[in-house]
């Protein structure tokens, strides 16, 4: 499974404007609801729904935000980098800088889940973090994001 098959380069912010976690939802759900015609609110409430469980911060800078919809076919994500970084509440109790968003259809709990495990395995490695937060715009972080995903 390739992280490019459900990120498209329209759905990357370089420099996330949000200081705090709904801000991040909102932000990164725009593009999202553009390309898909889904319900923009919709989105994040369906985020927020996830977050109340438990914190989707995972440390090391790290979040992914991620949850169910009915409404769509096929996985959407986003990206979004914060340089000054943004309480998530994460496990590490540090701010979280690179935001992986996942929306995933209802019915689809197996590609959901493997998709969440490749994110989870390509943002252990650091390099592959410190790429992420040097890189210059939103098409030199897709280029590192295509790189890394080719490799895997």
């Amino acid at each position: 499974m390739r992280i490019l098959d459900a990120l498209s380069e329209g759905a990357i912010i370089a420099e996330l404007n949000a200081t705090e976690k709904k801000q991040v939802l909102e932000e990164l759900t725009v593009p999202l609801a553009k390309d898909s015609g889904v319900n923009h609110e919709e989105m994040v409430r369906v985020l927020l729904e996830r977050e109340h469980l438990g914190s989707t911060g995972i440390g090391d800078g790290i979040a992914i935000p991620h949850g169910k919809l009915k409404s769509i076919q096929s996985l959407l994500m986003a990206f979004g980098r914060s340089r000054k970084g943004v309480d998530f509440e994460a496990i590490d109790r540090k701010p979280a800088h690179l935001f992986f968003l996942l929306l995933a259809p209802e019915d689809c709990a197996g590609t959901h889940l493997r998709m969440l495990a490749r994110l989870s395995h390509l943002l252990k490695d650091a390099a592959f973090r410190e790429r992420l937060m040097s890189a210059a715009d939103a098409e030199e972080l897709y280029a590192v994001i295509a790189e890394e995903d080719n490799d895997f």
